[in-house]
């Protein structure tokens, strides 16, 4: 019984891993499908890795798109670069962020508001809900959480553009090298 147990999920541990490589894959062939200089392919990443490091959960990709368009980036990057912050990061994006905030502000950082919007995001409620008491915290923890938002979007964001410059320009080469006839 063990052993046929083990061969189950042997199987599907390579089902999961034939499933990732393929998701892997097609996230590769993606990449080198998309237009635009190396520069506004990172600079749009860039744009949405800051702005998901914001506490401005349901409007991070319209803010990323919007940041990408006057800032002449690509706005298809700036979308994918918010998916840092994702249901799974949420926490502690939230966290670093008042934590941050409150330090910078010098205010105390244990507070029962922050209390419940951290018990909010742990318990899964709709976005919406996790804003409304933010704002329901008053000006001062609105405060803490854009500016530790803003710190963390800089520190996260500038080394992230050149990390993406260089693999955007490494794809554009592979690219012209695919397209040269061979000798």
């Amino acid at each position: 019984m063990s052993g046929a147990a083990e061969m189950t999920i042997s199987v599907q541990q390579k089902r999961r891993l034939s499933n990732l490589r393929r998701r892997l894959r097609y996230l590769y062939l993606r990449m080198m499908a998309l237009r635009g200089s190396p520069r506004e392919l990172a600079l749009g990443m860039a744009l949405g890795i800051f702005t998901g490091m914001m506490p401005i959960l349901p409007f991070q990709i319209a803010v990323a798109v919007t940041l990408a368009f006057l800032l002449r980036a690509s706005k298809i990057t700036a979308a994918v670069g918010t998916w840092i912050s994702t249901p799974m990061t949420w926490y502690a994006v939230y966290f670093y962020d008042y934590k941050l905030g409150a330090y910078l502000l010098g205010m105390s950082s244990d507070t029962r508001l922050f209390s419940s919007v951290m018990a909010a995001i742990e318990a899964g409620e709709a976005p919406m809900e996790i804003i409304s008491r933010i704002l329901g915290g008053g000006g001062m923890t609105l405060s803490a959480f854009l500016l530790g938002g803003l710190v963390l979007g800089v520190l996260f964001a500038l080394p992230s553009y050149f990390i993406w410059f260089g693999i955007f320009d490494y794809i554009r080469a592979r690219r012209l090298n695919r397209k040269r006839p061979r000798r």
